[in-house]
């Protein structure tokens, strides 16, 4: 049998191969990794459903496969046997078949333009309330509404008399015309809702390719395809570029004192096997600021014109990694301890790096933090995570003249740059978030880093 790519759930049709795990020759079993496949932001491994001996492998890195390609031919061995026999009328219907469906579904490529309409138009049923009367044996009507009739091309025996007898006036016969035009307008309306599956899909969203370009014309030039992580990284970045008017408000916060904690800390951490960075610190901070500011916490449901404000804390944190940008979430951060924080983001990042990130963990989160520190840099503008209206940028502290009680003293000063969706939020609302961060940031509790 052919064993085919099976559906890769939430609207995923294809992906890039990047390993194949057998060859020719090589036994399989049910639950055997077949290859690994990357869609989206993450790698999947698809496993075998079927026991057998492979015959041929269809695919190789770095090829695109699409649902329902073939991946291999598998010689199927002992009970796979009988489902290739053709079923009988008196066998039971068995749970998964394994035999050819019997006439296959016709697919575009073979059905005919000519005999296949793209789209069927619905039937006069659907009209609901409006319907057309019964045909009437012998209409009783007048010579000039049966000559008025006759130039309107309509049929009297469809039309409904009110005068006794069922006698049919010229104001029954306006009324039917009326009827017939309301009929026409909702069965154009059906029609055009019946056709729309059958228009052709959206091109995806993304900006206009620009001309193109001889650059070997001034030097040599060398070429790389774009992965398929880094369209994706892209086309969404762009599309959340487009649909958010992004604003950044700026500012700086003293971390001495979360730098004196995290050195007074980090062995006691260190004997738990996790090291204490000061991202756990980041996450608490910027949890207890949305708990105050909890328009920072939600989404724009656009269609239903409605904010939806989530009463869950789930932290994107961004990780560079060599393949691209990812975003693990890291799920109800406010009933975490520092300590199971910390090990969760060197957990998430860890995974993160070697590409093993399920899918269902980059999704769901309600704000992103951009930690920068580590790289260098200071001030950036950050680029919301749509579906969620802000985002924070952190960038490298450094140590700064800060006048403090009208003392000139060094301190540990971080940039920040906190991007918002301006439909959602306001300056002033943005202002005020950024302040009471500063301040839970500038007197973080030393009974929460205390294990």
């Amino acid at each position: 049998m052919d064993i085919k790519l099976p559906p890769l759930g939430e609207g995923a049709d294809s992906g890039v191969v990047v390993s194949v795990f057998v060859k020719p020759g090589d036994t399989i079993s049910p639950g055997q990794p077949l290859l690994e496949l990357e869609n989206e932001k993450a790698i999947a491994t698809i496993p075998a459903e079927h026991a057998g001996t492979v015959a041929e492998v269809y695919v190789k890195p770095g090829e695109k496969l699409a649902v329902g390609q073939r991946i291999l031919r598998l010689q199927t061995t002992g009970a796979a046997a009988p489902a290739s026999a053709p079923p009988s009328a008196a066998t039971p219907r068995t749970p998964k078949p394994e035999a050819p469906p019997a006439p296959p579904r016709p697919t575009p490529a073979a059905a005919s333009p000519v005999t296949t309409p793209a789209a069927p138009l619905p039937p006069v049923e659907e009209l609901e309330e409006e319907e057309i009367p019964a045909p009437v044996a012998a209409p009783v009507a007048p010579p000039s509404v049966r000559r008025l009739a006759r130039e309107l091309g309509i049929d009297l025996s469809r039309v409904r008399g009110t005068d006794p007898g069922g006698r049919i006036t010229r104001q029954d016969l306006r009324n039917y015309i009326q009827r017939l035009q309301t009929l026409a307008v909702k069965y154009k309306e059906l029609a055009a809702r019946a056709a729309a599956p059958a228009a052709a899909p959206a091109q995806p969203a993304g900006p206009p390719p620009a001309e193109p370009v001889d650059f070997s014309k001034w030097g040599p030039v060398r070429r790389e395809p774009l992965s398929t992580l880094r369209e994706v990284i892209a086309r969404r970045l762009w599309e959340s570029w487009e649909a958010i008017p992004h604003v950044t408000q700026f500012d700086e916060a003293d971390f001495t004192r979360i730098n004196e904690l995290r050195k007074q800390f980090a062995p006691a951490y260190e004997q738990k096997g996790v090291k204490l960075t000061v991202t756990p610190f980041l996450i608490r901070a910027v949890v207890d600021t949305l708990k105050k500011h909890p328009v920072f916490n939600s989404s724009l449901d656009e269609q239903a014109r409605e904010l939806v404000i989530k009463e869950y804390f789930h932290i994107g944190l961004a990780v560079d990694t060599e393949h691209g940008l990812l975003v693990p979430v890291v799920r109800d951060a406010d009933r975490k301890s520092l300590l199971d924080l910390a090990k969760e983001i060197e957990s998430l990042a860890q995974r993160a790096r070697e590409r093993k990130l399920a899918r269902e963990e980059m999704q769901g989160g309600s704000f992103t933090i951009s930690n920068q520190g580590a790289i260098g840099g200071a001030h950036f503008t950050p680029i919301i995570n749509r579906p969620e209206v802000a985002i924070l940028g952190v960038g490298r502290g450094s140590l700064k003249p800060v006048v403090r009680d009208g003392q000139v003293t060094p301190r540990l000063m971080v940039p920040l740059a906190l991007s918002y969706d301006h439909r959602v939020i306001d300056g002033g609302s943005a202002a005020r978030f950024i302040v009471d961060l500063v301040r839970a940031l500038e007197n973080f509790p030393e009974e929460a880093v205390r294990l």
